[in-house]
């Protein structure tokens, strides 16, 4: 049976939204409901002191780092949540070939709340990532 680990259910799920939909806080409760880890691009921009720094120069790499930590969680039997924008479908693609390799479960969710982005998001910049947005193909919604 496809996405059975050890006699478990195994999964990736994958939360999309734009900022401010609240893709971290369901993401962290179901993280906290199921044991899953819960990963984000936006971990990986936090500082030495723990504070939170967007720099659009580490990007690439902050995606190339969750998607590897993310590989080697799922490769090691975990559930793993990742949430991040993916407001295109080929920004979730490497996760999506991820699950078909290894043979896990893919679920995805999308949020459309209005909470009011964490990182004070400029507007222009949610505006272009609304204009952006791109929805699921039909086998995956």
């Amino acid at each position: 049976m496809p996405g059975v680990k050890d006699g478990k259910l195994q999964t990736l799920t994958l939360i999309r939204g734009l900022p401010g939909s609240g893709k971290s806080t369901l993401a962290v409760h179901l993280a906290s409901a199921t044991g899953a880890l819960h990963l984000e691009a936006d971990m990986f921009m936090v500082d030495r002191q723990g504070f939170y720094e967007f720099d659009i120069r580490r990007l690439r790499h902050t995606h190339a780092k969750c998607e590897a930590k993310c590989h080697e969680a799922l490769t090691d039997g975990r559930n793993v949540i990742v949430s991040n924008t993916f407001t295109r479908f080929w920004e979730m693609k490497a996760y999506i070939d991820m699950a078909e390799q290894l043979d896990i479960k893919l679920l995805i969710v999308e949020c459309h709340g209005k909470f009011g982005s964490i990182h004070q998001v400029p507007d222009e910049t949610l505006a272009d990532m609304r204009d952006r947005w791109e929805d699921l193909p039909e086998q995956y919604r």
